[in-house]
């Protein structure tokens, strides 16, 4: 497996902003909001349901028939007034196999090293026909900073060092669930703009929400003032809001996916269908090789 995260510099991360203050969590609540929206529509109960991810707040126990609510983190300290709860890494789901009817996650699994391997003991230990549902950052999330920061250290020092996380997409992701296992996969996405008044508080944003920088490859020296002086100017210049802040895009991808069970719905056998598509679209069909007239 290859290392792309330091774990332990995550936890660090969240130890550091575990305590209570300012809402610095509004992305995960916000997060939590859709997550539910979603569920809202499933006409079910979920018993015993699991959220990994302790940043912003919990799942509404009363709307979804959920009995039991276990919340995990990596960092011990943000568990600290949550009952149930388990610390664990996201990689490594203690959980008994077909024990769950429910497990979300609230921009959690970006940082995972094992992503694979996550998503199938997730679905291990769902119960037949349990749901997963998450959310999580996606390839498009703070583009425009990657860009301002590569193009100012390029400038600077004639090289480039990794600054922020690398982000799974969509295709991807929706390769992942069916790769593990899960039935009737859904992927979808939404981009969440957020303005600040400078580069500067839009990094300390992210630090506090304890996503700073935790990747293994990461420079470990200390970065030079005039690296983020310049980052910042052409970030002021590139984007901008007319009220002359700075805007920072957060791509949230949507996860559901199913424990396999013989009451879902299937897919038709190829080949069974009783009418043809080009029939139905007053197309002409054209066969693997054959030269359209």
């Amino acid at each position: 497996m290859i290392t792309v995260f330091d774990r332990i510099q995550i936890a660090r991360q969240r130890t550091r902003n575990a305590a209570p203050g300012e809402n610095r969590f509004f992305l995960f609540d916000w997060a939590v909001n859709q997550i539910e929206d979603r569920l809202s529509v499933i006409r079910r109960a979920f018993p015993v349901c699991v959220q990994v991810g302790a940043r912003g707040k919990p799942l509404d126990q009363n709307r979804f028939g959920i009995e039991t609510l276990v919340t995990t983190d990596l960092a011990t300290a943000l568990l600290k007034n949550t009952r149930p709860a388990v610390v664990c890494h996201e990689d490594f789901f203690p959980f008994a196999h077909q024990s769950l009817d429910l497990v979300v996650s609230p921009l959690c699994l970006h940082t995972v090293n094992d992503l694979p391997g996550a998503l199938l003991q997730i679905r291990q230990s769902l119960k037949p026909d349990g749901a997963f549902v998450a959310a999580m950052l996606g390839g498009e999330t703070l583009y425009e900073l990657r860009q301002c920061l590569a193009e100012a250290e390029l400038s600077l020092s004639g090289g480039m060092a990794p600054r922020v996380a690398p982000f799974a997409d969509k295709p991807q992701m929706g390769g992942l669930l069916q790769r593990a296992g899960f039935a009737l996969p859904v992927v979808d996405s939404d981009i969440v703009t957020v303005t600040y008044e400078s580069v500067f508080s839009l990094m300390q944003d992210l630090r506090r929400m304890g996503e700073g920088n935790a990747v293994q490859s990461r420079d470990r020296r200390f970065t030079r003032r005039d690296l983020f002086l310049r980052a910042g100017e052409l970030y002021a210049e590139r984007f901008f809001e007319p009220d002359g802040k700075i805007r920072a895009s957060f791509e949230i991808i949507f996860l559901l996916g199913w424990a396999p069970h013989a009451s879902q719905q299937k897919p038709l056998r190829p080949g069974s269908a009783e009418r043809r598509l080009a029939d139905a679209l007053g197309t002409q069909e054209i066969t693997a090789g054959e030269k359209p007239h």
